[in-house]
């Protein structure tokens, strides 16, 4: 296990703006000038600054994962990032460390209940007990339903839906505790409707939105909110089969509202309301970041 640190501190820059006024005739008014610099970043701060939070993001060395990491360290939180591949949570951490982030990371696999077990008690040696958890690492598996096997099923339930249960099992009783915490699933379209062979990771994402509601229900009158985000299609290593393909990559592209398919930088705010104070009336939620494509 290796982290890296850098100083939290940063000089803020301030802004004045100043507002006129103009009447003419009898018309008379009185305005108040625009918000101060100080006054909106104090503002946004209380509502999105997670100064002094602690985040453990799964499957945030690649992909989705790593801009929801990135996101949230950004925004102030001391970020512990778990997946299995060293090289690229190095690079992670690394890329953190240069903008002044505080991160670390956990070589681990989440394929296995004792593997689950001991990753959580590493990353909570490297920034203490979590306030914030993310559950992006998954494995997408598509064989057609009637050549599903035992082996498929299971791999997929471990990683996409135990893992998530475990850390949460593991995390979550401690968040109500401390009257402050945020869990956060990343879903699926498959976990609302079936198409392009859903399988059993359409099981999977189904089942761990209903996991988010039960949690919602246990912790949230504690402060513990539980959401899902759930992305359209995204350019990422775990689409290489589409994304190899582009005329599907057109053909879903033209499907959503904006023209496009996804960007793993398109769930950085998102992500970052989610784990905020901001978020503290939004609980039990799928939150689609899709450009539309669930609803057109």
């Amino acid at each position: 296990m290796t982290s890296r640190t850098a100083s939290d501190d940063a000089s803020d820059a301030t802004t004045s703006h100043h507002a006129s006024h103009r009447t003419s005739g009898r018309t008379s008014g009185r305005t108040s000038g625009r918000t101060s610099g100080r006054t909106s970043d104090a503002y946004l701060a209380e509502l999105f600054s997670l100064d002094g939070r602690v985040a453990v993001v799964t499957g945030g060395s690649s992909g989705i994962g790593r801009a929801i990491a990135g996101a949230l360290a950004r925004a102030g939180a001391s970020t512990v990032i778990v997946a299995r591949k060293e090289a690229e949570l190095a690079a992670a951490v690394e890329e953190l460390a240069a903008d002044g982030c505080r991160a670390g990371w956990v070589s681990a696999d989440l394929s296995t209940r004792d593997g689950v077990r001991a990753a959580a008690e590493q990353a909570v040696e490297v920034f203490g007990e979590p306030d914030i958890l993310v559950n992006c690492a998954g494995i997408n598996l598509r064989p057609p339903m009637d050549e599903l096997d035992d082996d498929v099923w299971d791999a997929t339930m471990a990683l996409n839906l135990d893992a998530p249960y475990l850390l949460g099992r593991r995390f979550g009783p401690g968040m109500a505790e401390r009257g402050f915490g945020r869990i956060i699933h990343i879903t699926s379209q498959q976990a609302h409707r079936a198409f392009v062979r859903s399988g059993a990771y359409g099981v999977s994402k189904g089942a761990l939105e209903s996991l988010a509601r039960s949690q919602a229900e246990a912790w949230s009158p504690y402060g513990v909110t539980c959401n899902t985000l759930v992305p359209g299609f995204v350019m990422t290593p775990l689409n290489a089969r589409l994304s190899s393909d582009p005329e599907k990559v057109a053909a879903l592209a033209a499907r959503t509202m904006v023209g496009r398919n996804g960007l793993a930088e398109d769930f950085a705010g998102a992500a970052v309301f989610l784990a905020s104070r901001a978020s503290g009336y939004v609980t039990g939620q799928a939150l689609f970041v899709d450009g539309g494509f669930s609803v057109h």
